[in-house]
């Protein structure tokens, strides 16, 4: 049974650190993290493929860092310089296709977490 459980959310102030797991049960090519905002979209944050090339969206970039331990399957996401306009909902993702690179794009992706809530204060 594929299982992905997020957790390491919680409140922060503006310019502070959090980082988030996800542990999963199966070892899936491309893995994200993805956000969602009271009434807005879900956007993709970051990916990563295997344990090498990753991607990132605009907003993010610096800031947060994507990352995979295939020894314990975890995947993280570390987020520094957070700021309120961060606070989401975030969501681990993940997919078994093998792709030429595995991108922020919600549609690629297969099986969901049920995520972890992120708030970040001013």
């Amino acid at each position: 049974q594929v299982q992905l459980v997020e957790s390491g959310g919680g409140s922060v102030q503006a310019g502070g650190s959090l980082r988030l797991s996800c542990v999963y049960t199966y070892s899936p090519y491309c893995m994200g993290w993805f956000r969602q905002a009271p009434k807005k979209e879900r956007e993709g944050v970051a990916a990563i493929r295997g344990i090498g090339s990753t991607d990132y969206a605009d907003s993010v970039k610096g800031r947060f860092t994507i990352s995979r331990d295939t020894a314990t399957n975890t995947l993280y996401l570390q987020m520094n310089n957070l700021a309120p306009e961060d606070t989401a909902r975030y969501y681990c993702a993940a997919d078994p296709t093998l792709r030429p690179g595995c991108s922020t794009r919600r549609d690629e992706y297969k099986h969901w977490g049920q995520g972890t809530q992120v708030t970040v204060s001013s």
